[in-house]
């Protein structure tokens, strides 16, 4: 009976596609382009300031390209090439000569999430822009989407961006074709014509807006023209969109990067619905918790597999290890009794010699089956913030102050009043647009109050660290060589070295230009320049952006050591929960402290979320 059923709804959907693809083929046919208004891009989309985009998008472009040339990819398909599923076997990567994978398999079956895991440099996101580019290979019917960059301004809005997807939509038509005539019961048959219809261009506009709400576009931002929007928030556009192409498979690169708490939260109640095959690089454990079904850990140039979330891997990996462990010391045990036994009887009487000669034969093949390997641990590194002395509080005073940034603008804060000192531990969370970041550079006095005043004491130093802190680093340097320059007072090489060697950036690297390092070494160069500054008070702005795991847990325990005071922007819930002793809430221009710890505070955030997406939850328990 369920069969009979299913036929139905599979001729049904067919009916359905087929009379969405006849309308859409004829204005083609007549060469009528006013069907897709938005498809139609002028010359001059942005005013004079296009020619700028092309040449910076190009030069992105070529760097990419540079990058795929470099990078040497191998591998053999092992499932059905109709399959939903991806099984590659015999895969190898390197990148400048340098293996970062050798002869392992790349497992990826629908239905699962998985997050890919290792230390920073380790190629986590080199394998996924090979997979992204078809490097490896993936069955044609297998449509991807590789979050790479923010989309470039133009003069559409946020709501067309993410609605322009005709290339999908034909692709998909094509495919569905194909498949018809091949295997018309086909399972991805199916699934194809259930995308198409999530595509349709009346059901479309609703599911983009809903999207673009969750990632924290107000109605009104919907409509404002991209060239208008920042870097970070036109990547949640390119986000979206790939939320809304829902792709058959789809490679998520630190996504939460650019993401308020609020935002996070609804990613990850958004991405846990995901029916497909998902693979996300992400630095959040929290994240990685809610997220994830598998964990792929990309570790001595091998990907291993671990089923269930981030927690649980690292129950199951400590238990593997530790078994490991005893069969090495249990084999080494042996080896060593063995060869003790045939150097003592080996050349004695005839009855111990065959004994020794025996035990020499276990021992070959012993040999020869393979041993158990030591488990060689990650690399552990320790960051440091240099003791910073005493201040008497209170070190910095905040008097009724009040800001906006125009003239005519909205205020931002009105009236704040508080003071911090060396014990202050506050985590400021709030949504985007709030002033987070505004407050830590009022507080700098890189930007001054409306109204009010900020006293600081005449001694203090802050050392702020924020996003934009790689731009100002020299890309042709190498990071020793950049150290030496900002810090002229050491002269050994050596000593710079060891310093430098304490944030994760050893041999190789420390000599390397900083232009081939990764995004989280890069990171590790600004946070060594960062301590060395020697400051009072520590103003972290989204200090975890590209960091992985390890390190930002390196970082916590030397936040936690430090003698100063430190203010936290971030989106990662299991930092603030390390290192955070109060929370404060921005919103409504000013400032409230949250009574209970952030994991109340996220709870709040989601049933904030049910409350005004009632979809969310339904979809949550469907799946």
């Amino acid at each position: 009976m369920p069969s009979d059923l299913a036929k139905k709804k599979a001729a049904k959907k067919k009916e359905a596609a087929k009379a969405r693809q006849r309308p859409r083929r004829a204005p083609e046919e007549n060469g009528d382009a006013g069907t897709e208004p938005q498809e139609v891009r002028p010359p001059e989309a942005n005013g004079t300031s296009l020619p700028e985009v092309d040449a910076l998008t190009k030069e992105l472009e070529d760097f990419e390209l540079k990058k795929a040339a470099a990078r040497a990819v191998t591998g053999v398909l092992a499932s059905h090439p109709n399959s939903t599923d991806v099984h590659i076997i015999n895969l190898s990567l390197t990148f400048h000569g340098q293996e970062l994978l050798s002869d392992t398999k790349l497992e990826l079956n629908s239905g699962r999430r998985y997050g890919l895991i290792g230390l920073n440099g380790i190629g986590k996101s080199m394998l996924l822009s090979a997979i992204g580019k078809r490097e490896v290979p993936i069955p044609e019917h297998i449509d991807i989407y590789h979050l790479t960059r923010e989309m470039p301004p133009s003069d559409k809005t946020p709501l067309q961006c993410v609605m322009e997807v005709d290339t999908e939509r034909a692709m998909l038509e094509r495919e569905a074709e194909r498949l018809a005539h091949e295997d018309a019961e086909c399972e991805k048959l199916l699934e194809l014509y259930e995308r198409l219809e999530e595509l349709d261009a009346d059901k479309a506009e609703a599911r983009a807006s809903r999207i673009l709400h969750g990632l924290g576009f107000t109605p009104a931002m919907q409509r404002k023209k991209l060239k208008d929007f920042s870097g970070g928030w036109r990547m949640r556009v390119a986000l979206a969109r790939a939320l809304f192409i829902r792709p058959f498979m789809l490679l998520l690169d630190e996504p939460t990067n650019h993401l308020d708490l609020d935002a996070c939260v609804w990613l990850e109640e958004e991405l846990k619905t995901f029916k497909r095959i998902l693979v996300l690089i992400s630095h959040s454990q929290d994240f990685l918790n809610g997220v994830c079904t598998n964990i792929i850990h990309m570790h001595n140039r091998k990907l291993k597999y671990y089923t269930g979330n981030y927690d649980q891997y690292v129950k199951t990996r400590l238990e593997l290890e530790e078994n490991q462990m005893k069969r090495f010391h249990w084999e080494q045990d042996q080896i060593a009794h063995m060869k003790n036994y045939i150097a003592r009887f080996g050349h004695g009487s005839a009855k111990l010699a065959r004994q020794a000669q025996s035990k020499e034969k276990t021992l070959q093949k012993m040999m020869a089956s393979g041993l158990t390997e030591r488990v060689v641990n990650d690399k552990t590194l320790s960051f440091y913030f240099p003791p910073c002395g005493k201040i008497p509080p209170p070190v910095i005073m905040v008097q009724n102050v009040s800001f906006k940034y125009t003239k005519d603008g909205p205020w931002i804060y009105n009236n704040l009043e508080f003071g911090i000192d060396l014990d202050t531990r506050v985590a400021l969370v709030g949504p985007n647009g709030a002033g987070k970041s505004t407050l830590l550079k009022l507080l700098t006095g890189e930007l001054l109050p409306t109204d009010g005043m900020i006293r600081k004491h005449s001694h203090v130093k802050i050392g702020r660290y924020h996003q934009h802190l790689q731009e100002q680093l020299d890309l042709d340097l190498s990071p020793l060589e950049y150290m030496m320059k900002c810090y002229p007072e050491i002269k050994e090489k050596e000593e710079m070295r060891k310093i430098i060697g304490r944030y994760g950036l050893t041999g190789k690297q420390q000599v390397s230009p900083i232009r081939n390092l990764s995004d989280g070494q890069k990171c590790r160069v600004c946070f060594a320049w960062l301590a060395w500054q020697n400051p009072h008070m520590l103003f972290l702005d989204e200090p975890t952006n590209h960091l992985d795991i390890e390190t930002i847990d390196a970082l916590a325990d030397a936040i936690n050591e430090f003698e100063g005071g430190m203010m936290l922007v971030s989106h990662d819930f299991r930092l603030i929960q390390q290192v955070a002793q109060e929370i404060w809430v921005c919103e409504k221009q000013t400032i409230t402290k949250w009574q209970g710890d952030i994991l109340a505070y996220k709870e709040h955030l989601k049933s904030k979320l049910v409350d005004e997406d009632p979809q969310l939850t339904k979809r949550t328990h469907n799946v």
